[in-house]
């Protein structure tokens, strides 16, 4: 089998949403929200644009016949629903040509779309050049996945170069560039990493949906790695360590989303945007094109429902959303050091 139509089959096989650190999230509730219903937006902006919603259909696959249809109907779901869309690394397409249709799919399907090209960290400016040329790609989507090469047969061992790649790209690149985890989540000493490197958006992707260790893993014939499963930091973790950093950038959350709640918790951290990667693939491929808009288009209104129950009559509103954290992540600030009260103390809008 395509190792990329195998990546799909296992990463299905192994969706099955769970107990997350999204659920030790608790929102103050406030009586008195003092807004209507239909003065509330849900617009956010991200690379000096509105966009009508503020999540995103995130990096997925591409490479093969079948991924090609995934691809394709995914770029129905985000053309029809307005979103953004990123495709899986184009890595493949740039060593096999005769791949290519299956990422430039997307641009025939969504030709007005705000579409992400993606590559590995470990990329030539050459190549990151040619991942956008691609489909002619608004944005650059990098992503860093060391234990995933480390844990996969065929993977890469050398990671030497990464950050002076990193840096090579951004400076020469014409699009904006996007570093991404792919599950495993950042701290806060990775994060200013890439913010040296002249990067202004990071998607932290932490750890609580699909798992890249424990999909290598099951490709391993001794399978010896399944302690690597759940590697990394978790979301909520992530997004905590981001608010660590005194340097301002564009905060990306991403790794176990599940439904709108997740969603509007990651705003509440001060996600600008949100990305979805599993739920929406295991839902497309389950039910099918039509159900998956109108999925979609349902936690759009459950979002709005969501912003008015905490007062907000827009995004930024919501990072004055008081928090109360228990469990994993309680425990995560007070081992890092992080002010709990600063989320739990916040004055509501």
């Amino acid at each position: 089998m395509n190792r990329k139509d195998e990546h799909v089959s296992l990463a299905k096989a192994f969706h099955k949403p769970h107990h997350n650190d999204f659920d030790e999230v608790r929102i103050v509730h406030q009586s008195f929200t003092l807004n209507r219903f239909s003065d509330v937006s849900i617009r956010t902006e991200l690379f000096q644009r509105e966009f009508s919603s503020p999540f995103f259909i995130n990096a997925m696959t591409g490479g093969s016949e079948w991924t090609k249809k995934i691809n394709q109907q995914l770029a129905i779901v985000a053309r029809e629903t307005d979103l953004m869309m990123a495709t899986g690394s184009v890595s493949t397409a740039l060593k096999t040509p005769e791949t290519k249709d299956s990422f430039s799919i997307v641009r025939k399907e969504f030709p007005d779309g705000f579409l992400l090209a993606n590559i590995g960290a470990g990329s030539s400016l050459k190549s990151a050049q040619q991942a956008v040329n691609l489909f002619q790609a608004d944005t650059l989507q990098i992503h860093l996945n060391t234990p995933q090469e480390l844990v996969m047969p065929e993977g890469d061992r050398d990671f030497a170069d990464w950050l002076f790649l990193l840096e090579e790209i951004v400076e020469h690149i014409e699009v904006p560039v996007i570093v991404k985890e792919v599950g495993f989540g950042m701290s806060r000493e990775t994060i200013n990493q890439i913010l040296a490197t002249g990067v202004k958006t990071i998607d932290i992707a932490g750890s609580g949906g699909t798992s890249f260790t424990q999909i290598e893993n099951a490709r391993r014939k001794k399978r010896e790695f399944n302690y690597l499963d759940q590697f990394g930091q978790t979301t909520v973790e992530s997004l905590l360590e981001a608010n660590e950093i005194s340097q301002e950038f564009n905060l990306i959350a991403s790794g176990g989303i599940r439904n709108a709640f997740d969603i509007f918790k990651s705003l509440c951290f001060g996600a600008k945007m949100v990305g979805i990667s599993a739920t929406i693939l295991n839902y497309l491929l389950t039910n099918g094109c039509q159900a998956t808009i109108e999925l979609i288009e349902q936690w759009k209104n459950e979002l709005k429902t969501l912003y008015t129950m905490s007062g907000a009559l827009k995004t930024s509103d919501l990072t004055s959303v008081p928090l109360i954290l228990s469990g994993n992540p309680q425990n995560w600030c007070q081992a890092r050091n992080i002010d709990i009260k600063k989320y739990s103390m916040r004055k509501p809008v």
